[in-house]
């Protein structure tokens, strides 16, 4: 089996998804833009082969590197990234090199487009926000003065929170027109009082999910790009949830076959007219692909399973081989660097010892979102999952972020 794998070494654990399939025999053929030489050890020891490009933008280049693989290896039998910014470039190879395994780029709108993702979630009964695209400033006024401030505006086919605002104000809007990024397509939605509640997975060829979890948001990422605060998210059981229910009808809907997912969807804080009651679920995004801020280590945290391996156990057998049981509640902690905190980080690690379950520095590129430093701890509780999250992001003023 030949799979080739576009950008390996970026973000830095996803040597994870090719080192999994390497031990399985296959082919792994990586094209990236940095040379050999900087990337990790790791990710040249997951590889058969590393094709190294000077622009991953450049599709002819890409192009090139396929073509050779093809020749050298025979025929490719999947292309991956795992990453949205390169799910079109993908989806565009799949065509050209006639790969059935993976969504083709005539089928990949409703999966980019946040436009086209809400018709799909309609069509499988769950409501999404009102939205409009933004073209002319007077049609976008009146539509914001329909449903009222504050409104979100966000590139229409965009990765993760950028470009994407909270406006609360005529003269937000104003200046949102003044400064918006030329010839990119927003949209513009009613916002939504409720908090992010994720669904996320793996599936086979037939869209049968071998594992799913959850992820709910303390604070929105919009919030962390654009005021630049620390962050926490914790992993909560999702067997039993009505958001199972749901997922399921989302993951139905899309192509999802032989794919990681990840479902974003509010979870209603307050009644809202048209969308539903306190506590009800209203469908927000569509992501196919593993998702991000280091999310899969947390699914192999909570089930004492390794996600990378179910993965590759599904690309190569369309198979899973493991027993899946949650056993931990996890929680992801952002500190962000100029916020003092109460307790600095032997305290932390001196507090929660073997609970600490990863600990690492997050790349500059990802930060923004992610936070700078950051502490994924486990518990068998979650009363006491959440003290930790107090403790790790209690300010040196004595405030406490939850």
């Amino acid at each position: 089996m030949n799979v080739i794998f576009i950008s390996p070494h970026f973000p830095l654990y996803f040597y994870n998804f090719c080192e999994r399939l390497k031990e399985r025999g296959v082919n792994v053929l990586g094209i990236g833009d940095a040379s050999y030489e900087n990337i990790s050890r790791e990710t040249k020891e997951s590889l058969t082969e590393y094709y190294k490009v000077n622009n991953l933008e450049d599709y002819d280049e890409v192009y090139r590197a396929c073509a050779y693989f093809t020749w050298k290896y025979g025929k490719i039998d999947w292309i991956e990234s795992q990453n949205e910014y390169w799910l079109e470039l993908e989806a565009t190879l799949r065509n050209e090199f006639n790969v059935s395994t993976g969504t083709k780029i005539q089928d990949m709108a409703p999966m980019k487009y946040k436009s086209k993702m809400k018709d799909v979630y309609k069509k499988a009964g769950i409501p999404t926000a009102r939205y409009a695209l933004v073209h002319d400033y007077e049609t976008t006024k009146k539509f914001a003065h329909q449903v009222g401030y504050p409104v979100i505006v966000k590139p229409d086919n965009g990765v993760g929170a950028s470009s994407t605002y909270k406006l609360k104000t005529d003269e937000e809007l104003d200046y949102f027109f003044a400064t918006k990024t030329p010839h990119v397509q927003f949209i513009i939605e009613e916002m939504v009082p409720g908090h992010v509640e994720t669904f996320d997975g793996i599936t086979d060829k037939n869209k049968n999910i071998l594992i799913a979890t959850s992820h709910v948001m303390l604070n929105s990422i919009m919030d962390n790009v654009n005021e630049a605060s620390d962050t926490a998210f914790y992993s909560q059981p999702v067997e039993g949830l009505d958001l199972y229910e749901v997922g399921k009808r989302a993951v139905e809907a899309f192509d999802t076959r032989s794919r990681f997912f990840h479902f974003e969807f509010f979870r209603l804080d307050e009644d809202r007219e048209g969308l539903g009651k306190k506590g009800d679920i209203v469908g927000l995004e569509v992501n196919m692909r593993a998702p991000g801020a280091y999310m899969p280590d947390m699914a192999n945290f909570a089930y004492n399973v390794d996600v990378y391996t179910i993965w590759a156990d599904m690309v190569k057998y369309n198979q899973c081989y493991y027993d899946i049981h949650r056993e931990y509640w996890v929680a992801y902690t952002g500190r962000r660097d100029g916020i003092g905190y109460a307790h600095n980080y032997d305290q932390i690690r001196d507090a929660f010892g073997d609970a600490i379950a990863l600990e690492t520095d997050v790349p500059e590129a990802l930060a923004a979102a992610m936070g700078n430093h950051v502490f994924i701890v486990k518990s068998r509780t979650k009363d006491e999952l959440f003290n930790m999250i107090r403790y790790v992001l209690k300010r040196e003023d004595g405030t406490e972020w939850m």
